[in-house]
């Protein structure tokens, strides 16, 4: 049994470092561009229906946890498909890996809006752009796996975290715009660098 646990570990191992000199292909550009559209209309609808965000942060943050949620749900049922069908028996070694790589970025940004809120409500003007600095380095955390210049919109969320983060600074105040375009913008700009890259040409090996 000692042997056969060893055996069994060891496959595991082999098996998680193929995985992670392998490049992932489990996002596709048409899902990517979905979520931005998902930013998109979140944006004009909050831009509608409330008049003053600032005053009513419970629906300007739930609004955006929804659009959120749906996002990442997109994403999953997508790597979920397009993991199995690209990397077959690896698919489940990679879906790990790459939740793994994300993972602690999306909990911060629970986290961080969770205790903001309960403990320092008067700076929640800060959570948009310091969402979008955290989705930058998640994005910065999953290059090793994902085309090289998946950097260019990991660096566009970390220029337009610390902008948006100044310009509200001036009046503190929460704007759907401020969240919605550079999710827009960083979302195609995911989009357009799956769809164009080549997985066997511009990732890391």
């Amino acid at each position: 049994m000692r042997d056969l646990d060893k055996a069994l570990a060891d496959i595991v191992a082999i098996r998680s470092q193929i995985a992670a000199g392998t490049a992932f292909r489990g996002y596709g550009p048409a899902t990517m561009a979905a979520t931005g559209a998902v930013a998109l209309v979140t944006a004009i609808l909050q831009f509608w229906l409330l008049g003053d965000p600032t005053g009513e942060p419970l629906g300007f943050f739930l609004g955006w946890f929804i659009a959120a949620a749906l996002s990442g749900l997109m994403i999953w049922i997508e790597m979920r498909a397009r993991s199995h069908r690209h990397h077959s028996g690896l698919a489940d070694a990679m879906i790990h890996q790459a939740v793994e790589q994300f993972l602690p970025a999306g909990v911060a940004g629970v986290l961080l809006a969770v205790v903001m809120w309960k403990f320092a409500s008067e700076t929640l003007w800060l959570l948009p752009g310091l969402w979008q600095i955290l989705v930058s380095l998640g994005i910065f955390a999953s290059v090793r796996s994902l085309p090289r210049s998946v950097a260019f919109a990991g660096a566009w969320y970390f220029v337009s975290g610390f902008a948006v983060v100044v310009l509200a600074s001036q009046t503190h105040m929460l704007s759907p715009w401020t969240m919605g375009l550079p999710f827009v913008i960083g979302q195609s700009v995911m989009a357009a660098i799956l769809y164009f890259a080549s997985g066997d040409n511009d990732v890391e090996d």
